[in-house]
């Protein structure tokens, strides 16, 4: 689990980068490389003063092993280039975590974001007032949405379990 004053570190950057990453996705269904870069930045300054010097070291790691799978996935259609280059980029902020319990907050976060969206894109008020996002009538699913919402939520984890 993050630590409470790493979360802090992190938590106001990553916050508008996760809520753009959602937004855009549901909008137009691609994920900016602008938005993956900043995300990285974001690890390489602020990762820095938030984390050990190891465990700093480990999260570039781990970027770039979620990027080589994210890249095989990509490649086999599995998920999209977006996508995948987003969880490399908000990877190492996971650094400390424990792997299953990422898994299983993932889980949830897009059991939730998938039933959401779908649920409210069949609201016609809702479609009104975005009728221009392009998720609403793609069969596929705006991924972006499941990972910002896993990136908030382990980054306010902290504060929530007190």
């Amino acid at each position: 689990m993050i630590s409470s004053s790493a979360a802090l570190w992190l938590l106001p950057f990553c916050l508008p980068i996760a809520i753009w990453v959602a937004w855009s996705d549901m909008k137009f269904m691609k994920i900016p490389n602008k938005a993956v870069m900043t995300m990285a930045a974001v690890w390489t300054v602020v990762g820095f003063f938030a984390f050990p010097l190891a465990q700093y070291g480990w999260g570039w790691a781990l970027l770039g092993i979620v990027l080589a799978i994210g890249f095989v996935s990509s490649a086999l259609g599995l998920v999209g280039a977006g996508d995948a280059k987003f969880a490399a980029a908000m990877a190492p902020v996971f650094t400390t975590a424990n792997p299953v319990l990422v898994l299983a907050l993932f889980c949830a976060c897009l059991l939730g974001a998938f039933a959401t969206h779908r649920l409210a894109r069949m609201i016609p008020a809702v479609r009104r007032a975005a009728s221009d996002w392009e998720s609403w009538t793609r069969k596929d699913f705006p991924m972006g949405l499941a990972l910002s919402g896993t990136l908030i939520f382990y980054l306010l984890a902290p504060f929530l379990a007190n």
